[in-house]
């Protein structure tokens, strides 16, 4: 087998020093952002060039690796049922409807609405995004004599992993200035940490991705919301968090 080509009450903050900063502060911040996503662009087109030059050790690694994954998952089938769920739960068109919810729930709960409004773009940027990245590649997702799932379109890279790992990115930036702790910032990061790395699992185990296509969705993802970032700020009222008795008297934060 190879792989083919197939509210009121709420004032605004005065702008941060960041945000009032010349033009030329402006333009390093976009360059660090264009660096940024030319890296990650490059990444991902890497590993794709790999893959469809069928360079021996990758393709090697991808099919030793996503036939070992679907024996032993084809082994318990409660594995397969939790993985099946999965699969289903983190599906783009559902999950989108999560990841809105939650920023219009932050903005309404905190009054960040540059903030969110730059988490609402990013987050359906990159959900556009890998999408184009499938129909550029068109590279073949695993054939396999006893598959436990099924599923359309193209293979690299992997839209799971890669909406998974942009919005659980996007979601945590989003929430970054109310964590007031180390214990909470840790968490968050580990949360996210977990839910790519289990949506990662799940592709491979299932048999609907190669490694290689849930790696370049991951860095896909991340490095687009970072790339992101790096451009939003300064460019909207102080990053700070909400501060007062009341979360509906806050002040307007990036």
């Amino acid at each position: 087998m190879s792989r083919t080509l197939l509210r009121s009450g709420r004032r605004p903050e005065p702008l941060s020093a960041g945000a009032s900063a010349s033009g030329p502060g402006r333009a390093r911040r976009l360059l660090r952002a264009a660096a940024a996503a030319a890296a990650t662009a490059a990444s991902v087109l890497a590993v794709g060039l790999f893959v469809r030059d069928a360079w021996e050790p990758l393709v090697r690694f991808d099919e030793r690796t996503v036939h070992a994954a679907v024996r032993f998952a084809s082994q318990h089938p409660a594995l397969v049922d939790a993985l099946n769920a999965w699969q289903w739960a983190f599906e783009g068109r559902r999950i989108v409807v999560v990841v809105v919810g939650a920023c219009l729930l932050v903005w309404w709960r905190t009054g960040m609405k540059t903030r969110t409004w730059w988490a609402l773009a990013t987050a359906l940027g990159a959900w556009g995004f890998a999408n184009l990245a499938k129909e550029v590649a068109r590279l073949a997702r695993p054939v396999l004599d006893e598959p436990l799932s099924h599923a359309s379109g193209y293979s690299f890279p992997s839209g799971h992993a890669s909406t998974t790992a942009a919005w659980s990115t996007v979601l945590v930036v989003l929430v970054w200035p109310l964590l007031r702790t180390r214990a909470a910032k840790a968490l968050a990061v580990t949360g996210t940490g977990l839910l790519v790395v289990l949506t990662a699992l799940d592709r491979v185990l299932l048999g609907a991705h190669f490694p290689s296509d849930v790696l370049a969705g991951t860095v896909l993802g991340v490095g687009l919301v970072l790339a992101s970032y790096l451009g939003y700020r300064g460019w909207s009222p102080d990053d700070s968090a909400p501060t007062g008795s009341s979360v509906h008297s806050t002040q307007e934060a990036r």
